[in-house]
């Protein structure tokens, strides 16, 4: 990797594990029956966690046929089903607390984790929902753990023809989007221009959604 990571100030010796959700969160209603919910610094200690997640995690390079040849995926992954024991304690009580809190909402508990390590600058992911695999018009929610270096993340509406939303996201900081967001709307980690450290996100999901 070209870039170095910096760690916050503010978590330097900090047990890792979820802060309180409650009267924290920051709920943004957008158009179409979606909302994202946004929680800064929720997780405690989270260069720490991120270092062991950088060391710990069977990280994987993959491939994708894009038009008629074979391209590199421009991140690492790793991917955590409902029956397999996540990478550090930490994660697994960040998973419990969110499907405490979000229960009445979801209807079910979050039971998956979705890891990705961008590198460097260079590392992205293209605008996107994630699939629902129980139906194109049930809606579902996703919540995001971001660690490390901060990266935007960008919302617009599906097949775009409206403002895009910007949330720069590191060390941390929590990001949930529920309602049909991930129907009618996207999301992306744009490249960048300038030199960047490396990234993990934490993606926790219900059942059947990818």
């Amino acid at each position: 990797m070209n870039s170095v990571f910096q760690g916050s100030l503010l978590d330097v010796g900090t047990e890792a594990g979820p802060r309180e959700l409650g009267s924290r969160v920051r709920r943004t209603t957008l158009a179409h029956g979606a909302w994202i919910d946004l929680r800064p610094g929720w997780l405690a200690g989270a260069d720490a966690l991120f270092g062991r997640l950088m060391a710990d995690v069977p990280w994987r390079a993959e491939q994708r046929r894009m038009y008629e040849r074979v391209v590199d995926v421009p991140r690492l992954l790793a991917h955590y089903g409902e029956t397999d024991p996540l990478p550090d304690p930490a994660l697994s009580e960040a998973r419990d607390l969110l499907s405490a809190h979000y229960r009445e909402e979801l209807g079910e508990p979050f039971r998956t984790a979705g890891l990705c390590l961008y590198r460097d600058e260079h590392d992205s992911v293209a605008w996107h929902g994630d699939r629902i695999g129980r139906g194109r018009t049930e809606d579902t929610m996703v919540a995001i753990v971001s660690l490390g270096t901060p990266r935007p993340l960008l919302l617009r509406p599906a097949g775009g023809g409206g403002p895009t939303l910007r949330h720069d996201l590191g060390h941390g900081d929590l990001i949930v989007m529920g309602g049909s967001c991930q129907r009618t709307w996207e999301h992306a980690v744009p490249k960048s221009a300038r030199p960047l450290g490396p990234r993990v996100s934490v993606q926790f999901r219900p059942r059947g959604v990818r």
